[in-house]
């Protein structure tokens, strides 16, 4: 459960409080109104209750200056409320479009912390890979931050938001980017230490890798819009995407340029898998903008989203298997 609190011109008072009732909420309360005119008013929301109770305040008060909305967690509430069955059944998610947004958002900023943290996880990852130590190629993936900007992208062709899209390009194009010349100038340096059974397994691709990085994406998006703990999901896309990077420029480096590029096509693959999995988990779970013309913009966005992914899938599965027609 959640507290909305809303903070308007005590002319909306008799408003909120209908939206409250109409919308199921648990309970709601009025606070005194201020010198400023303006009064508090708590709102007391289940789950199934929330997003509607947002879409219509927002709805109503989007064109105050001076109304705030701010959701608040709820550890408990005594007495427990009733459980709905037919609600609980229908719901999708634990989280709000608004809370979903700022968690995500917040996860695919490009700055100096993303960076270093793929920095580090490239170093593990590097340890690993030539240790042929599984454990730290694991103890890589927990440090990985590739999990919000590539749910970002997801999420930002759901709601279509261009902003939350190119943000989300940019961060993982940055952080792959400094993964691969990074692991680039490592198998420049070691270039006769390449041949561990980590660092063959990720020039291997076949259709077992299209299947990981779809359940990967898949899990993602049920952790965060449940609401539950994503740092194993992390781990899973994490796996997809850096130790394949890093063999990549590992074998670059090392002149090996066939296998670099079977590691290239295990990446391409992953990526590919995983934002196309995640995507149709949004739209699975009903992930979509407020107002009419943000669905149309969204919906145009989706359908070009969910097309370029799926033919490129098609475009690498069919690479995979005249690899493996050919192969001696």
């Amino acid at each position: 459960m959640k507290i909305i609190e809303v903070i308007a011109d005590s002319g909306h008072l008799d408003t909120i409080s209908g939206i409250a009732e109409q919308h199921g909420a648990e309970d709601h309360w009025i606070g005194a109104i201020a010198e400023d005119g303006r009064s508090a008013v708590r709102i007391l929301v289940t789950p199934e209750s929330r997003q509607a109770i947002l879409d219509a305040l927002q709805s109503v008060l989007s064109s105050s200056e001076s109304a705030r909305i701010v959701i608040q967690p709820v550890d408990a509430s005594l007495p427990r409320p009733e459980i709905d069955e037919e609600s609980s059944s229908r719901r999708r998610t634990a989280l709000s479009r608004e809370e979903l947004y700022n968690s995500v958002e917040r996860d695919s900023q490009l700055d100096g912390r993303f960076l270093f943290l793929v920095f580090l996880s490239t170093i593990v990852v590097a340890i690993g890979l030539l240790e042929d130590n599984v454990a730290v190629v694991i103890g890589a993936m927990v440090i990985a931050p590739f999990l919000g900007p590539n749910i970002a992208l997801a999420l930002g062709s759901s709601l279509g938001d261009n902003n939350l899209i190119w943000q989300a390009l940019k961060t993982n194009l940055a952080g792959l980017s400094l993964a691969i010349v990074l692991s680039i100038g490592l198998g420049h340096w070691w270039p006769y230490a390449i041949e561990s059974k980590e660092m063959l397994a990720r020039t291997n691709v076949g259709l077992d890798s299209v299947t990981l990085a779809l359940a990967s994406g898949a899990a993602a998006v049920l952790s965060l819009t449940t609401g539950l703990a994503s740092v194993l999901v992390g781990v899973m896309v994490a796996v997809a995407l850096l130790p394949p990077a890093a063999a990549m420029g590992f074998m670059l480096g090392a002149g090996e340029y066939t296998l670099a590029g079977s590691a290239a096509l295990l990446l391409a693959v992953n990526i590919v898998c995983v934002n196309l999995s995640a995507k149709l988990g949004f739209l699975f779970l009903g992930i979509k903008p407020r107002t009419w013309l943000e669905q149309k913009r969204a919906r145009q966005s989706m359908s070009s989203y969910i097309l370029f992914w799926f033919l490129s899938l098609c475009v690498l599965i069919t690479l995979i298997y005249l690899r493996q027609q050919i192969a001696p």
